[in-house]
């Protein structure tokens, strides 16, 4: 399944770019995270609480950040596997400066297995839409 959007982050592109890599506000921004834990250069362990339409389970994971280009660009790839399923994304985000702040763009691709996959594409993808939402928001509220 293919993901694209943007979303405005009230900073400059570096404030915006150092936000999205440090692993605190990634914890707090990503919805149902649990726990995101260094284990080596840009990658965490993870453990968050997916729902999906009326699934809900934990998942064990990895969040890794790839090709840095600060403060213009990074990819992130995020895998995990839980009891209803797996998921797995990888994206490209961009980040450009513009009246408000900063313009994120993103696109990827992400898989979703097991369980979950049974729900539909369209659910999926209405939950992806809600969750990356959901991260752009919390990452906003940043001081």
């Amino acid at each position: 399944m293919k993901i694209a959007g943007n979303a405005t982050l009230p900073f400059p592109p570096e404030r915006a770019y150092d936000l999205m890599q440090d692993p605190a506000v990634i914890a707090k921004a990503i919805p149902g995270c649990e726990k995101l834990e260094k284990t080596g250069d840009n990658e965490y362990s993870l453990k968050m609480k997916m729902v999906l339409a009326s699934l809900s389970g934990a998942f064990d994971g990895k969040v890794r950040l790839t090709e840095p280009d600060r403060p213009n660009s990074f990819r992130m790839v995020v895998e995990g596997s839980g009891k209803i399923g797996f998921m797995k994304g990888d994206g490209l985000l961009k980040l450009t400066p513009n009246d408000a702040g900063t313009e994120v763009s993103y696109e990827g691709e992400a898989q979703i297995g097991g369980t979950m996959a049974a729900v539909g594409n369209r659910m999926i993808d209405m939950t992806a839409r809600m969750l990356i939402k959901r991260f752009f928001d919390k990452l906003a509220a940043e001081k």
